[in-house]
Protein backbone atom coordinates (compact mmCIF):
# COMPACT_ATOMS: atom_id res chain seq x y z
CA UNK A 1 0.00 0.00 0.00
CA UNK A 2 2.66 2.74 -1.39
CA UNK A 3 -1.02 8.47 -5.84
CA UNK A 4 -3.95 10.36 -3.28
CA UNK A 5 -6.42 11.60 -5.58
CA UNK A 6 -7.72 14.62 -4.03
CA UNK A 7 -11.53 15.43 -2.57
CA UNK A 8 -12.07 17.72 -5.43
CA UNK A 9 -11.60 15.38 -8.09
CA UNK A 10 -13.42 12.45 -5.79
CA UNK A 11 -16.18 14.73 -5.55
CA UNK A 12 -17.83 16.51 -8.12
CA UNK A 13 -20.50 17.13 -6.45
CA UNK A 14 -19.33 19.26 -3.75
CA UNK A 15 -22.71 19.48 -1.79
CA UNK A 16 -23.12 15.55 -1.34
CA UNK A 17 -19.79 15.71 0.58
CA UNK A 18 -20.83 18.42 2.48
CA UNK A 19 -24.02 16.40 3.25
CA UNK A 20 -22.01 13.33 4.07
CA UNK A 21 -19.67 14.82 6.61
CA UNK A 22 -21.85 16.29 8.39
CA UNK A 23 -24.47 13.66 8.56
CA UNK A 24 -22.03 10.43 9.66
CA UNK A 25 -22.46 9.83 12.90
CA UNK A 26 -19.63 8.58 15.33
CA UNK A 27 -21.73 5.25 15.41
CA UNK A 28 -21.37 5.17 11.09
CA UNK A 29 -17.82 5.82 11.07
CA UNK A 30 -16.81 3.08 13.90
CA UNK A 31 -18.88 0.36 11.13
CA UNK A 32 -16.71 1.39 8.60
CA UNK A 33 -13.47 1.73 11.11
CA UNK A 34 -14.15 -1.57 12.59
CA UNK A 35 -14.85 -3.27 9.43
CA UNK A 36 -11.69 -1.94 7.07
CA UNK A 37 -9.85 -2.55 10.02
CA UNK A 38 -10.90 -6.37 10.01
CA UNK A 39 -10.63 -6.54 6.42
CA UNK A 40 -7.01 -4.43 5.77
CA UNK A 41 -5.19 -4.16 9.22
CA UNK A 42 -5.46 0.14 8.50
CA UNK A 43 -6.86 1.67 11.26
CA UNK A 44 -8.75 5.02 10.52
CA UNK A 45 -7.82 6.79 13.72
CA UNK A 46 -11.11 8.88 14.58
CA UNK A 47 -9.65 12.63 12.62
CA UNK A 48 -9.72 10.62 9.37
CA UNK A 49 -13.86 10.69 9.28
CA UNK A 50 -13.61 13.21 6.32
CA UNK A 51 -10.93 11.24 4.47
CA UNK A 52 -13.22 8.45 4.40
CA UNK A 53 -16.09 10.29 3.47
CA UNK A 54 -14.14 11.86 0.46
CA UNK A 55 -12.98 8.50 -0.74
CA UNK A 56 -16.37 7.09 -0.58
CA UNK A 57 -18.60 9.93 -1.93
CA UNK A 58 -18.34 9.21 -5.90
CA UNK A 59 -18.95 5.57 -5.10
CA UNK A 60 -22.31 6.13 -3.01
CA UNK A 61 -22.90 8.77 -5.91
CA UNK A 62 -22.47 5.83 -8.39
CA UNK A 63 -24.53 3.69 -6.53
CA UNK A 64 -27.15 6.56 -5.86
CA UNK A 65 -27.07 5.80 -2.22
CA UNK A 66 -27.41 8.51 0.28
CA UNK A 67 -25.84 7.53 3.59
CA UNK A 68 -22.67 5.67 4.30
CA UNK A 69 -25.20 3.73 6.40
CA UNK A 70 -26.76 2.53 3.59
CA UNK A 71 -23.62 1.75 1.68
CA UNK A 72 -22.19 -0.18 4.67
CA UNK A 73 -25.02 -2.43 4.36
CA UNK A 74 -24.07 -3.00 0.69
CA UNK A 75 -20.18 -3.32 1.74
CA UNK A 76 -21.17 -5.86 4.46
CA UNK A 77 -23.36 -8.48 2.44
CA UNK A 78 -21.24 -7.67 -1.15
CA UNK A 79 -17.54 -9.66 -1.48
CA UNK A 80 -16.98 -7.53 -4.50
CA UNK A 81 -17.92 -4.17 -3.81
CA UNK A 82 -15.86 -4.78 -0.43
CA UNK A 83 -12.90 -4.71 -3.20
CA UNK A 84 -14.24 -1.53 -4.07
CA UNK A 85 -14.04 0.50 -0.89
CA UNK A 86 -10.70 -0.97 0.34
CA UNK A 87 -9.07 0.08 -3.42
CA UNK A 88 -10.99 3.61 -3.18
CA UNK A 89 -9.45 3.86 0.47
CA UNK A 90 -6.30 3.00 0.40
CA UNK A 91 -3.42 5.46 -0.34
CA UNK A 92 -0.86 5.25 -3.08
CA UNK A 93 1.88 7.40 -2.97
CA UNK A 94 4.91 6.80 -4.59
CA UNK A 95 7.69 7.49 -6.97
CA UNK A 96 10.63 5.63 -9.04
CA UNK A 97 13.51 5.25 -6.33
CA UNK A 98 11.71 6.46 -3.45
CA UNK A 99 14.04 6.79 -0.94
CA UNK A 100 17.43 7.01 -2.19
CA UNK A 101 19.16 6.14 0.42
CA UNK A 102 17.92 2.40 0.27
CA UNK A 103 18.27 2.03 -3.79
CA UNK A 104 22.33 3.23 -2.77
CA UNK A 105 22.39 0.50 0.04
CA UNK A 106 21.46 -2.16 -2.32
CA UNK A 107 24.05 -0.94 -5.15
CA UNK A 108 26.99 -0.38 -3.11
CA UNK A 109 26.52 -2.63 -0.60
CA UNK A 110 24.01 -5.40 -0.83
CA UNK A 111 25.10 -6.10 -4.83
CA UNK A 112 28.78 -6.76 -4.54
CA UNK A 113 28.36 -8.36 -1.88
CA UNK A 114 26.34 -11.20 -3.75
CA UNK A 115 29.15 -11.04 -6.44
CA UNK A 116 31.54 -11.96 -3.95
CA UNK A 117 29.65 -14.84 -2.64
CA UNK A 118 28.95 -16.17 -6.22
CA UNK A 119 32.23 -15.92 -6.98
CA UNK A 120 33.36 -17.87 -3.78
CA UNK A 121 30.67 -20.59 -4.73
CA UNK A 122 28.39 -19.23 -1.42
CA UNK A 123 25.20 -18.17 -3.17
CA UNK A 124 23.43 -19.21 -7.00
CA UNK A 125 22.84 -16.62 -9.81
CA UNK A 126 19.54 -16.24 -8.70
CA UNK A 127 17.81 -13.15 -7.10
CA UNK A 128 14.16 -13.58 -5.63
CA UNK A 129 12.55 -10.50 -4.20
CA UNK A 130 9.35 -9.53 -3.04
CA UNK A 131 7.75 -5.91 -3.13
CA UNK A 132 4.96 -6.02 -0.48
CA UNK A 133 2.16 -2.86 -0.96
CA UNK A 134 3.90 -2.11 -4.38
CA UNK A 135 1.29 0.33 -5.17
CA UNK A 136 1.53 1.97 -8.78
CA UNK A 137 4.58 0.08 -9.96
CA UNK A 138 7.17 2.09 -8.95
CA UNK A 139 8.94 0.63 -6.36
CA UNK A 140 9.38 -2.65 -8.15
CA UNK A 141 10.22 -1.37 -11.11
CA UNK A 142 12.85 0.57 -9.76
CA UNK A 143 14.05 -2.44 -8.16
CA UNK A 144 13.97 -4.32 -11.80
CA UNK A 145 16.12 -1.62 -13.22
CA UNK A 146 18.86 -1.28 -9.76
CA UNK A 147 19.22 -5.23 -10.23
CA UNK A 148 19.27 -5.46 -14.19
CA UNK A 149 21.57 -2.85 -14.22
CA UNK A 150 24.11 -5.00 -12.59
CA UNK A 151 23.11 -8.44 -13.94
CA UNK A 152 21.75 -7.98 -17.09
CA UNK A 153 19.89 -11.67 -18.72
CA UNK A 154 23.08 -12.11 -20.31
CA UNK A 155 25.37 -12.28 -17.10
CA UNK A 156 23.69 -15.94 -16.48
CA UNK A 157 21.70 -14.45 -13.33
CA UNK A 158 18.14 -14.96 -12.88
CA UNK A 159 16.01 -12.37 -11.03
CA UNK A 160 12.45 -12.57 -9.92
CA UNK A 161 10.44 -10.17 -8.37
CA UNK A 162 6.95 -10.50 -7.12
CA UNK A 163 5.21 -7.06 -6.95
CA UNK A 164 1.97 -7.14 -4.48
CA UNK A 165 -1.13 -4.46 -3.23
CA UNK A 166 -4.46 -4.80 -1.81
CA UNK A 167 -5.86 -2.51 -4.00
CA UNK A 168 -6.67 -3.48 -7.96
CA UNK A 169 -6.88 -0.31 -9.03
CA UNK A 170 -3.45 0.61 -8.97
CA UNK A 171 -2.62 -3.14 -9.96
CA UNK A 172 -3.82 -2.82 -12.96
CA UNK A 173 -1.56 0.15 -13.64
CA UNK A 174 1.37 -1.23 -12.44
CA UNK A 175 0.74 -4.26 -14.68
CA UNK A 176 0.60 -1.64 -17.72
CA UNK A 177 3.83 0.05 -17.02
CA UNK A 178 2.77 2.94 -18.44
CA UNK A 179 3.59 6.41 -17.26
CA UNK A 180 3.47 10.09 -17.80
CA UNK A 181 6.56 11.13 -19.30
CA UNK A 182 7.09 13.87 -16.65
CA UNK A 183 7.83 11.21 -14.28
CA UNK A 184 10.81 10.40 -16.23
CA UNK A 185 12.88 12.97 -14.12
CA UNK A 186 12.61 10.32 -11.05
CA UNK A 187 14.65 7.96 -12.95
CA UNK A 188 18.51 7.89 -13.13
CA UNK A 189 19.56 9.00 -16.59
CA UNK A 190 21.38 5.39 -17.54
CA UNK A 191 18.27 3.38 -16.48
CA UNK A 192 15.84 5.43 -18.14
CA UNK A 193 17.72 4.88 -21.37
CA UNK A 194 18.22 1.22 -21.05
CA UNK A 195 14.87 0.43 -19.46
CA UNK A 196 11.76 3.10 -20.22
CA UNK A 197 10.52 3.56 -24.01
CA UNK A 198 9.13 6.51 -25.20
CA UNK A 199 5.34 6.65 -26.07
CA UNK A 200 4.88 8.36 -29.47
CA UNK A 201 1.71 8.79 -31.61
CA UNK A 202 -0.96 8.51 -29.68
CA UNK A 203 1.27 7.61 -26.76
CA UNK A 204 3.94 11.05 -27.71
CA UNK A 205 3.76 12.16 -23.42
CA UNK A 206 4.02 8.70 -22.12
CA UNK A 207 7.24 6.23 -21.06
CA UNK A 208 6.33 2.52 -20.93
CA UNK A 209 8.48 -0.06 -19.54
CA UNK A 210 10.61 -2.38 -21.44
CA UNK A 211 10.42 -5.98 -22.51
CA UNK A 212 13.40 -6.89 -20.01
CA UNK A 213 11.65 -5.16 -16.74
CA UNK A 214 8.79 -6.92 -17.80
CA UNK A 215 10.51 -10.36 -18.16
CA UNK A 216 11.33 -10.47 -14.29
CA UNK A 217 8.12 -8.86 -12.59
CA UNK A 218 4.91 -10.40 -11.74
CA UNK A 219 1.77 -8.38 -9.91
CA UNK A 220 -0.64 -10.20 -8.02
CA UNK A 221 -3.30 -8.83 -4.81
CA UNK A 222 -2.40 -9.96 -1.72
CA UNK A 223 -3.81 -9.15 1.86
CA UNK A 224 -0.86 -8.92 4.50
CA UNK A 225 -3.74 -9.99 7.12
CA UNK A 226 -4.51 -13.11 5.18
CA UNK A 227 -1.18 -15.43 5.40
CA UNK A 228 -2.71 -17.89 3.20
CA UNK A 229 -2.32 -15.78 0.45
CA UNK A 230 1.37 -15.33 0.84
CA UNK A 231 3.78 -15.79 -1.83
CA UNK A 232 4.83 -18.88 -2.17
CA UNK A 233 7.91 -18.74 -4.57
CA UNK A 234 10.64 -17.09 -1.53
CA UNK A 235 12.57 -17.27 0.47
CA UNK A 236 13.15 -13.62 -0.93
CA UNK A 237 16.82 -12.55 -0.73
CA UNK A 238 15.17 -8.61 -0.78
CA UNK A 239 11.61 -7.96 1.03
CA UNK A 240 10.37 -4.17 0.64
CA UNK A 241 7.68 -3.27 2.48
CA UNK A 242 7.75 0.47 3.16
CA UNK A 243 5.37 2.56 4.25
CA UNK A 244 2.48 0.01 4.89
CA UNK A 245 3.30 -0.62 8.98
CA UNK A 246 2.27 2.80 9.37
CA UNK A 247 -1.15 2.52 8.63
CA UNK A 248 -1.44 -1.12 11.46
CA UNK A 249 -2.28 -0.95 15.11
CA UNK A 250 1.05 -2.38 17.31
CA UNK A 251 -0.08 -5.88 17.20
CA UNK A 252 -1.15 -6.21 13.83
CA UNK A 253 2.20 -4.79 12.76
CA UNK A 254 3.73 -7.62 15.13
CA UNK A 255 1.99 -9.91 13.53
CA UNK A 256 2.62 -8.73 9.87
CA UNK A 257 6.43 -8.54 10.56
CA UNK A 258 6.77 -11.79 11.43
CA UNK A 259 4.91 -13.13 8.75
CA UNK A 260 7.35 -10.92 6.77
CA UNK A 261 10.10 -12.95 8.03
CA UNK A 262 9.29 -16.05 7.62
CA UNK A 263 9.75 -15.54 3.99
CA UNK A 264 12.92 -13.63 4.29
CA UNK A 265 15.96 -15.61 3.23
CA UNK A 266 18.72 -16.10 6.16
CA UNK A 267 21.00 -14.00 4.94
CA UNK A 268 18.06 -11.70 2.92
CA UNK A 269 17.66 -7.69 3.63
CA UNK A 270 13.85 -6.37 4.77
CA UNK A 271 13.57 -3.31 3.81
CA UNK A 272 10.44 -0.42 5.93
CA UNK A 273 9.76 3.05 5.14
CA UNK A 274 12.05 5.56 6.81
CA UNK A 275 8.99 6.94 8.93
CA UNK A 276 8.69 3.07 10.24
CA UNK A 277 10.86 1.11 12.81
CA UNK A 278 10.43 -2.44 14.17
CA UNK A 279 12.69 -1.59 17.00
CA UNK A 280 11.19 -3.13 19.85
CA UNK A 281 8.47 -5.20 17.55
CA UNK A 282 10.86 -8.61 17.64
CA UNK A 283 13.69 -10.00 18.46
CA UNK A 284 14.13 -12.07 15.38
CA UNK A 285 16.15 -9.34 13.41
CA UNK A 286 19.22 -7.23 13.59
CA UNK A 287 19.35 -4.09 12.27
CA UNK A 288 22.05 -3.19 9.46
CA UNK A 289 21.13 0.39 9.22
CA UNK A 290 18.26 2.33 10.23
CA UNK A 291 15.09 0.87 8.47
CA UNK A 292 17.43 -1.75 7.18
CA UNK A 293 17.09 -5.23 8.63
CA UNK A 294 18.48 -9.22 8.41
CA UNK A 295 17.48 -11.64 10.38
CA UNK A 296 19.10 -12.66 13.42
CA UNK A 297 20.49 -15.86 14.39
CA UNK A 298 18.54 -16.65 16.84
CA UNK A 299 15.26 -15.53 14.36
CA UNK A 300 15.93 -17.70 11.37
CA UNK A 301 13.98 -21.14 10.90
Amino acid sequence: MNARLPFSELNSSPDMFGVLSQSVSEADFALFQRLIERETGIYLAPVKKALLVGRLASRLRQLGLRSLREYYKRVAADPGERVQMIDRISTNETQFFRGPLHFDFLTNRILPEWCAQEKAGQRPRHIRVWSAGCSTGEEPYSIAMTLLDRFPASSGWRIEIIATDLSTRVLEKARSGLWPLDKSDQIPPACLKTFMLRGTGSQDGTMKAGPELREVLRFERLNLLDEATYPRTGPFDLIFCRNVLIYFQPATKAQVVGRLLDQLAPDGYLFVGHSESLNNLTDRIRTVMPTVYTLAAAGRR
